[in-house]
């Protein structure tokens, strides 16, 4: 009997002595990581607890990959380590990393789309952003990606990307259509999305984008064509590159269904991608009698409610390109 307790109490000593080695020792379960600064680490779809181990062990943020093997089995989260892209502390504990891995904090990337690209160009963008998976096989509408920032995990698709684009741009036209002014001239959530992505090409500054707008529908409710140098641009280019080189006489006479120059209405299709400010611009344009804009080498543009004012404009705007 005496020697079974005394063989009892051993055992209990000697697995005390273990435990206290697993979690204290230099690279235990509790004890803290060798790396001094944050790193980044990928965990592959598919690894076992052993493989991810043996990762975390090479990027040098355990000591010994059994120490992170004991500190998942003692923390619960055996089984519950999720794939992924993960930034572990300085000096994080294996017991640590195994939550972390447990929780899904991976790590999280934005794109930013800026206002007033064609579609090609935007996902030439989605194209070239990293982290992101598989080709785009489809060709989205023009103007129908909402610029904005959009965030995304390593390994997403890149068609997932654009379909978040294009439900944003569905949700902010419902919302804005919705808020808009009910006796303007725009008909149909359509006919917004063309007349702002025309605003958008017209003009960088958002204070003068309801004014813009407005410009616009006045022609339009007087039967005056838009033009507008962009959708003539677009009519030669289709949005697939950049013209590069200043219109010409000639292109003013460009045929096509995007020449305000020429089609006394709005283009059938968007020319671009607008931003929620010129969608907004157009749903609720400035109260103004202008018919006419030009820039004014500030930037901005001088409007005129007259085709004098605006021929003056002009001849000073013709004094500043002059230098």
């Amino acid at each position: 009997m005496r020697n079974k307790v005394t063989s009892f109490f051993l055992i209990l000593s000697l697995s005390a002595l273990v435990g206290v080695m697993l979690l204290w020792i230099p690279g235990g379960i509790l004890s803290p990581g060798p790396h001094s600064k944050e790193v980044t680490i990928i965990i592959d779809k598919g690894s076992n607890l052993s493989t991810t181990a043996h990762v975390l062990a090479q990027e040098g943020v355990i000591t010994y990959p059994w120490s992170f093997v004991a500190g998942v089995v003692l923390s619960g989260n055996r089984g519950a380590l999720k794939a992924g892209e993960y930034v572990i502390p300085a000096h994080a504990r294996p017991v640590d990393i195994a939550y972390i891995l447990a929780s899904g904090q991976v790590v999280v990337h934005q794109v930013t789309i800026p206002e007033g690209l064609t579609v090609t160009q935007v996902m030439d963008i989605v194209k070239a952003t990293p982290n992101l998976s598989g080709d785009m096989s489809r060709i989205p509408e023009e103007g129908s990606l909402l610029p904005e920032t959009y965030r995304y995990v390593r390994g997403d698709s890149r068609e997932k990307v654009l379909s978040q684009m294009q439900s944003a741009m569905t949700r902010a036209l419902q919302e804005i259509w919705a808020a808009r002014k009910t006796d303007s001239l725009i008909k149909t959530p359509e006919e917004l999305l063309v007349l702002a992505s025309i605003v958008e090409k017209e003009t960088g500054l958002p204070n003068e984008r309801a004014r813009i707008a407005a410009v616009f529908l006045n022609r339009l409710k007087k039967g005056m064509k838009l033009q507008s140098d962009p959708t003539v641009i677009y009519g030669i280019t289709l949005g697939e590159k950049p013209l590069g080189r200043f219109l010409t006489l000639e292109d003013l006479k460009h045929i096509s269904d995007y020449n305000t120059y020429l089609i006394p209405a709005l283009p059938p299709k968007p020319i671009a991608c607008p931003g929620r400010q010129s969608l907004q611009a157009v749903a609720n344009p400035t109260e103004t009698d202008d018919y006419y804009f030009v820039a004014d080498g500030t930037g901005g543009h001088a409007f005129s409610p007259t085709y004098n004012g605006h021929v003056q404009n002009v001849k000073e705007w013709r004094k500043v390109q002059k230098g």
